[in-house]
């Protein structure tokens, strides 16, 4: 018979626990134990010790692969509970002017977990009064506030948990800041409840050291989200509703990507040229960052500076662009439609138009039928400034529905493009007969895995 070792864990009398060893070795006489000899140790500080390795460790670990705010805060929130807490929340904070901190403001809560599976609601959080959760910015240090039982004091809980910590019976509370570029950019809250031992100031700098070893994936993915943010501000500044052309509707959307964190480089526009002709164009600059947003910005300005006044073809115009695309996007690659519609005197519209790398524009009768018009394709923005570039010209039917749109439309990892276009051109025709506002709305809704912006514009072409 072998050694008895183990670790257990023990109540005192004045209710704090600690981690004792008991260990023992067996008295043998004749081949039969007779008694056991052994020593109880006190092992609480080795057993921190070892925890606190351990939840270090897994606190790096967790998030070193990862890239989106969302996937950090949430992995990092799966080490707290149940190892460190029984509920953990992540506020994420507006930027402050300088170092002042003017209430109201609002604190984004983007995950609560809890040992219970039943947390505070996440979403936008309005503090409107001085407390723990504003002092903790204002000092940068964490605060840790022990109570009895569903008892926590006025001011003491994070934002929206003042009825789930009465609900749940919390007995502590701990908050600590997570600095990015020299300002408190969040703020991490943890709490036990219940006849768990509250916490202690050893885990709040375990919470600390916590935060500290997860720290450099956190900034950079805090970073990001900001340079996110920035970027669909401009993107939502520039991409207004489309203006009013006598005798067309015309309808625009735009929608970041349902399962990416990354914004793009899309773009359309529409305007009316003195002669009365509507212009329409759309793209795609490659990239998903704040310089693709930008440099979107720059190309989709450029080209309504060329095209805005000249009766010349859009692959002439395309062709001008070229050099200004080399100029502004270097290496990177753009993709683009510039076309105009005109109605002569006879009546009948006419779409002119050029391609450059980027999926046909597409076309529905009022019979509910669906053909992408297949003019010559020319090759990506900013490929070869001395290269010429051709121009296609289709004749519009009356009532006809146009489409022009970005591959994030069409496009599925993984699946061969032409699935897309002709999910697209199937779901297109089935909506021949919607108001232009819903056949936009319903293309959104198609069965397709979006993991790309999606631009587009519509117009519906007035009868006879």
């Amino acid at each position: 018979m072998g050694d008895w070792d183990y670790v257990n864990r023990l109540k005192t009398r004045d209710g704090s626990y600690r981690h004792v060893r008991l260990r023992a070795v067996p008295v043998v006489e004749g081949g039969e134990v007779v008694e056991w000899v052994g020593t109880f140790t006190d092992v609480e500080q080795e057993w921190q010790e070892e925890r606190r390795k351990e939840l270090l460790d897994r606190a790096a670990a967790a998030t070193a692969d990862l890239g989106s705010l969302d996937e950090v805060v949430r992995t990092l929130a799966d080490v707290i509970v149940p190892a460190l807490a029984d509920v953990c929340a992540v506020f994420l904070l507006p930027e402050f002017e300088g170092e002042s901190i003017q209430l109201p403001f609002v604190a984004e809560r983007l995950i609560s977990i809890a040992r219970t599976g039943i947390p505070p609601a996440v979403g936008p959080q309005t503090i409107d009064e001085e407390r723990d959760f504003v002092t903790v910015i204002r000092t940068r240090r964490p605060i840790l506030r022990v109570f009895p039982k569903g008892e926590p004091p006025p001011g003491s809980m994070p934002p929206g948990a003042e009825d789930y910590a009465v609900g749940t019976e919390l007995n502590s509370v701990a908050m600590a800041p997570v600095i990015v570029d020299g300002a408190v950019a969040a703020v991490v809250a943890a709490g036990r409840y219940g006849d768990r031992e509250r916490l202690n100031p050893d885990d709040v700098d375990l919470l600390g050291r916590m935060l500290a070893h997860a720290h450099v994936h956190l900034s950079n993915a805090m970073r990001f989200q900001r340079t996110q943010r920035v970027a669909l501000a401009l993107q939502k500044y520039l991409l207004r509703d489309p203006p009013r052309v006598p005798g067309l509707e015309i309808a625009a959307r735009y929608r970041a990507s349902a399962t990416s964190a990354e914004i793009g480089g899309d773009w359309y526009d529409c305007f009316v040229r003195p002669d009365g002709s509507a212009v329409l164009t759309i793209g795609d600059v490659a990239g998903h960052d704040l310089a693709a947003a930008v440099t979107m910005s720059q190309l989709r300005n450029m080209l309504r500076g060329l095209a805005v006044d000249r009766q010349e073809p859009p692959g002439d115009i395309l062709r001008r662009m070229d050099v200004a695309t080399e100029l502004l996007n270097g290496e990177g690659t753009a993709t683009c439609i510039l076309a105009h519609l005109e109605r002569p005197d006879s009546g009948v519209w006419s779409l002119h138009y050029s391609v450059a790398g980027h999926p046909p524009p597409l076309l529905v009768t009022p019979e509910g039928e669906a053909r992408f018009l297949e003019g010559t394709v020319n090759p990506l923005l900013g490929a070869d400034y001395d290269m010429s570039r051709s121009s296609s010209v289709a004749v519009l039917p009356a009532r006809g529905t146009l489409l022009l749109y970005t591959d994030g439309l069409v496009e599925v990892p993984g699946e061969h493009l032409d699935l897309g276009l002709e999910r697209l051109r199937r779901g297109s025709a089935s909506l021949a007969h919607e108001p232009l506002d819903n056949f936009c709305d319903r293309l959104l809704q198609l069965p397709s895995v979006y993991r790309d912006d999606v631009a587009m514009i519509a117009v519906r072409l007035p009868g006879i």
